[in-house]
């Protein structure tokens, strides 16, 4: 059976998550499409099976390319409950403010990155969430993946460093935008960013400051998760 079959990238994790729970740690569904995208070859042509057999991973690889357990991360931010938000959610139709983050919670808003913690230090999920010059923001994220391939600092620099064995996997990053299907995040060439919201080089607020600022970040990141919906549906048609 193609592993396209069943797969419905309009469907919010959230639905088959138990109460109060995180649709990451707890969507056996998101779980499922996480193991069947990215178990795939990596750029140098080595298999990256990921299972999800291993006690207490979510999804673990083993091989002599190293051990790698992932965890799932929501990757683009409603921002419906960030305090710092507060005064432009209270503006907007608590209608719109919750169809966008029923977007957030579909495939192409996911992605995954390492779990485990090293030195008792912030894991990059944890580091994108509680740095305030990222925010959550997975355009930001992505600069800084960037700039960590080109040696350049970025606020992600040093949780990235622990973690270059990971990055490391992709070779640059043209191949780790390739590899994570992210092709509608930057540029023709590869060679920038796109950003959902005017770039200040991580100098200005990283939530939208207004309700205008809120609707051209909603509009791009939702182009953005819609777009890479469709490519993950056609790489899994094609990849069977």
């Amino acid at each position: 059976m193609s592993l396209g079959v069943d797969f419905d990238t309009s469907f919010d994790f959230r639905a088959d998550t138990p109460h109060r729970k995180d649709p990451d740690a707890h969507s056996p569904t998101l779980r499922s499409y996480h193991q069947r995208l990215w178990s795939k070859p990596l750029p140098s042509g080595d298999p990256f099976p990921l299972s999800t057999a291993t006690r207490g991973a979510y999804l673990h690889h083993q091989s002599g390319l190293g051990e790698f357990c992932l965890t799932s991360d929501s990757a683009i931010p409603s921002f419906r409950y960030v305090g710092r938000f507060a005064k432009v959610a209270a503006q907007l139709p608590e209608s719109e403010i919750r169809e966008f983050q029923r977007e957030c919670y579909t495939i192409g808003a996911m992605t995954v990155w390492p779990g485990t913690r090293v030195g008792r230090q912030w894991t990059i999920n944890q580091a994108r969430g509680c740095l305030r010059k990222i925010s959550d923001r997975f355009d930001l994220t992505l600069e800084c993946v960037r700039r960590h391939y080109k040696g350049v600092p970025s606020p992600l620099e040093g949780v990235f460093l622990r973690y270059a064995s990971f990055f490391a996997l992709f070779r640059d990053f043209d191949g780790f935008t390739e590899f994570f299907l992210l092709h509608d995040l930057v540029t023709e060439d590869r060679s920038s960013v796109r950003f959902f919201m005017p770039f200040s080089d991580f100098a200005g607020s990283a939530i939208p400051s207004s309700v205008e600022e809120f609707r051209r970040y909603r509009t791009q990141a939702a182009e953005f998760i819609r777009v890479r919906a469709q490519q993950m549906r056609e790489y899994l048609s094609v990849s069977s």
